[in-house]
């Protein structure tokens, strides 16, 4: 209580001015505004953080999905072969952050079975080496991925590859490169059957799709090349990718190319990125419609507090502590919103797994088919510098939405406020 009384009479009347009157029912409506203007406000900030939440979850879930599959640096040499990759691969571990090396031969082809063909891309690796950068030995549902040997011409697929030419562990798959075979009857298509090995599913549909391992002796003599493509890196923190590749640049001796994961997919990301802040500006829309209604609510405020303004001036209140007053009202209100807000937002962003398996056992509905999306259950990964960015934004928003009110409640002529009461 003793704080309460020492507390500045600017604040004890802007918190009193927030609270319901007992004098009349208009009291009770201006209050009733404010209080769906704080509504307003924590529904705004809520949906803006599980939003992005979950944005940032399917971000999160498909990046992670492609770098099942993809390497988180890949060095190329500028003529298309690299004959001295082990040096190179040596020269890389020069780097603290980089944790695992591996060639491989990355080339397309023509994959048949019976009547269907399929294009697909091929990639030659070392299955003993191929996982320390990638996982897809351990993505590998039927089969082995060890049974890639050299010279036995055995070929792992993706699911969805496997499912589209019918075949299974064991089945026979021919390859067409694209690199003809002069003979004297013409050129003519290089082909060469290979047997499944495994089946793998990195659940991301482009790879599961569309990609198929091989050994990597076997797809030098298939593309008739004498050394690898280039060189796949794996390092300790992926987000870290862009930094390394640049100290790589420095590190790395002969005429290279590196690439990291961000650029690789860079328009996938950048498409992402776009979409976020697209999002995040139409939602904060929804937060700018709760601070409008919060400047309706200040202004009748101020207009039925007239007379109470008038009387505070005449026993000498500056015009600065009636602005201040109905600032402190106004902030209040857009505090308490934003806090309810973020409260509600974190506690659904952080139980979202468990509120939307809820909703569709209670609706008998699947929001996201397995069939038809890469994943069945809805992501969410809560950043908290999201979180204190909505927050803020959600508060400078109900302080800009005070100041009018406030200056207009500074200009009431105490005079003319009274001449009627």
């Amino acid at each position: 209580m003793s704080i309460i009384k020492n507390m500045p009479f600017e604040w004890l009347v802007g918190m009193r001015y927030t609270r319901a009157g007992r004098r009349s029912g208009r009291n009770s409506f201006i209050s009733f505004i404010s209080l769906i203007s704080m509504a307003g406000i924590a529904l705004g900030v809520a949906a803006l953080i599980v939003v992005l939440s979950v944005m940032n979850g399917f971000q999160k879930e498909v990046r992670d999905r492609m770098l099942s599959v993809l390497s988180h640096i890949e060095v190329f040499d500028a003529t298309g072969s690299m004959p001295n990759w082990q040096e190179t691969a040596r020269e890389a571990f020069q780097a603290k952050e980089v944790k695992g090396a591996a060639p491989y031969v990355a080339a397309q082809a023509m994959m048949t079975r019976d009547d269907s063909v399929r294009g697909v891309v091929i990639r030659g690796v070392l299955p003993d080496q191929e996982p320390k950068v990638s996982d897809v030995a351990d993505q590998v549902r039927e089969g082995s991925f060890n049974s890639l040997k050299s010279g036995e011409f055995n070929i792992v697929l993706g699911k969805d590859l496997a499912r589209a030419l019918r075949v299974h562990v064991g089945d026979k798959v021919t390859m067409i490169a694209p690199q003809g075979q002069v003979t004297p009857a013409g050129v003519l298509p290089r082909l060469k059957q290979y047997t499944v090995g495994g089946i793998f599913e990195a659940g991301h549909n482009e790879y599961d799709s569309s990609l198929a391992f091989i050994h990597i002796d076997d797809a030098m003599r298939m593309f008739k090349l004498e050394a690898p493509t280039g060189l796949r890196l794996r390092i300790a923190d992926m987000q870290r990718a862009p930094e390394v590749a640049l100290t790589l640049s420095r590190i790395l001796s002969g005429n290279l190319l590196i690439l990291d994961w961000s650029k690789q997919n860079r328009t996938w990301f950048a498409a992402v990125q776009t979409e976020k802040r697209m999002m995040f500006i139409i939602l904060t829309l929804i937060i700018a419609v709760a601070a409008f209604n919060l400047v309706s609510t200040l202004v009748m405020t101020v207009t039925d507090k007239q007379a109470d303004i008038a009387i505070l001036r005449t026993l000498g209140a500056s015009p600065g502590s009636i602005m201040k007053i109905f600032i402190i009202q106004g902030a209040l209100v857009g505090l308490l919103g934003t806090a309810i807000g973020v409260g509600l937002g974190v506690a659904v962003a952080l139980n979202i797994d468990v509120i939307v398996p809820f909703i569709e056992r209670m609706l008998g509905v699947q929001f996201l088919s397995k069939d038809i999306y890469l994943i069945s259950a809805l992501p969410s990964d809560l950043r908290w510098p999201d979180v204190w960015t909505i927050g803020g934004v959600a508060v400078v928003l109900a302080f800009l939405a005070t100041l009018y009110p406030s200056w207009r409640a500074a200009n009431v002529r105490p005079a003319e406020a009274l001449r009627y009461e």
